[in-house]
């Protein structure tokens, strides 16, 4: 099975793509969409951000798909601003036959880390654990962020199928 995590951002989005083959978990690929040039309006950003989306999943070809669930933001625009970002990963992963799977901030922590209020530094640890990856690995925060969530999604999947079953016992 094969996985793409998105950490919607409106100037970097994370992506992340991990297989998952029987308890096995391997790093597929990983990086960040970046939308953050000034000179750009705000729709040309969304348009790179679903262009770098579609780039990604022509390429890896997922099977599933997995995004970080909004959350409230301090800053009011920022927070529209992020929305918004989202919309367009939400719109194209639609486009390519991808309905994902929503997971809280604190849902992805909870099931990488063990905690629900783990740090960045904690979560980077654990993918790397997780997925085998060197310490010298240059993973963008992003990058960790959306592998959290794939990873999130390959651990409760089978979960979630079970309780989903007609068929349960």
């Amino acid at each position: 099975m094969r996985v793409i995590g998105i950490d919607p951002g409106s100037r970097y989005t994370g992506f992340g793509v991990v297989e998952k083959v029987g308890q096995e978990l391997k790093h597929v690929a990983s990086g960040r969409i970046n939308a953050s040039a000034r000179t750009l309006s705000f729709g040309a950003r969304l348009s790179l951000i679903y262009a770098g989306l579609d780039d990604v999943i022509a390429e890896y070809l997922p099977e599933h798909s997995a995004i970080e669930s909004i959350f409230a933001a301090k800053n009011v625009s920022s927070t529209i601003k992020l929305g918004q970002a989202r919309g367009v990963a939400l719109l194209v992963l639609e486009h390519r036959g991808l309905s994902p799977t929503e997971y809280s901030p604190a849902e992805v922590k909870n099931n990488v880390t063990g905690h629900g209020r783990a740090s960045k530094a904690s979560v980077d640890i654990m993918i790397r654990r997780l997925l085998k990856l060197p310490d010298e690995a240059n993973i963008s925060e992003d990058a960790a962020d959306a592998l959290a969530v794939a990873l999130c999604h390959c651990q409760l999947i089978g979960f979630k199928q079970k309780l989903e079953s007609p068929n349960r016992s």
